[in-house]
């Protein structure tokens, strides 16, 4: 494998609620190499959105680091941009003025920023629409706005959490195509956190598998299909192997979140 540009090192991440300390993230380590695509995904619970917000420095960890080319860090930094699931585009901003903004903040010269919008507008599959409004678009249109956004930037890694989550099956599909589109385009270094196993086969490299509470790494598995993933490729006997594969690792996990579920329910008299 290529030298890793970001690697995590035994993350521990524990909540405190009363008395009782939970721990959520239990010595999570892995690495991610220039230009892979890397999902995490795993049952609910599992502390896959905790994850994400530790090494997207919202959060800090208990134990452990995340190193990106070498360095540390402590917090927020522009060296990862982060994709939420929730809606994030500004309604009262154009969709250029949207992607523009991070520059703006950043001071980058007015030439430079409308050089960039350009760009990665036209790599999103969205030129054509700058001045048009957030209202005025679908959540899949929107969603890749804010993937413009973040990529402007130029963040060494793209730490996406769910970001198809909120849409349609069909939807989710084609904008998983155009995500791998703009992946291979730019040699994206990107860290996927998802629920959906066809959505990790579809577009990682290598899908990492979370158990349940405390989250640890189950096992990593290598996706060996060839890129471009198209619909025959999605259709086809290997990628149900995979999808099938994963889920068997996956079941024994949400069954406890299941029964832990049960557990926390109150028992009829």
């Amino acid at each position: 494998m290529a030298t890793p540009v970001l690697r995590v090192e035994n993350i521990v991440k524990r909540f405190v609620t009363g008395s009782a300390s939970i721990t959520a993230v239990d010595h999570v380590s892995f690495t991610v190499a220039q230009g892979e695509v890397l999902a995490i995904i795993g049952p609910s619970g599992c502390g896959k959105s905790t994850l994400f917000n530790v090494i997207g420095g919202l959060a800090g960890s208990d134990e452990g680091r995340v190193i990106v080319e070498g360095r540390t860090l402590s917090g927020p930094d522009p060296a990862i941009g982060m994709v939420f699931q929730e809606e994030s585009t500004f309604p009262w901003r154009t969709v250029a003025d949207n992607v523009a903004f991070p520059l703006e903040v950043a001071g980058v010269a007015r030439t430079e920023r409308l050089k960039r919008v350009h760009h990665y507008l036209e790599l999103v599959g969205l030129k054509g629409f700058e001045q048009h409004h957030p209202a005025q678009l679908s959540g899949g249109m929107r969603q890749r706005v804010a993937i413009a956004r973040t990529l402007a930037f130029g963040p060494k890694v793209l730490l996406m959490d769910e970001p198809f989550a909120a849409l349609d099956e069909q939807t989710r599909l084609l904008l998983g195509d155009k995500v791998l589109q703009i992946q291979q385009a730019l040699a994206q270094t990107t860290l996927l956190i998802t629920h959906s196993i066809a959505e990790a086969v579809q577009l990682s490299d290598r899908v990492l598998v979370m158990t349940y509470r405390p989250g640890r790494v189950k096992r990593i598995v290598d996706i060996k299909l060839p890129r471009p993933r198209t619909a025959e490729i999605i259709g086809s006997k290997d990628f149900g192997l995979y999808v099938a594969e994963i889920w068997n690792d996956l079941r024994d996990e949400a069954s406890l979140g299941m029964k832990d579920a049960e557990a926390k329910l109150p028992q009829a008299e």
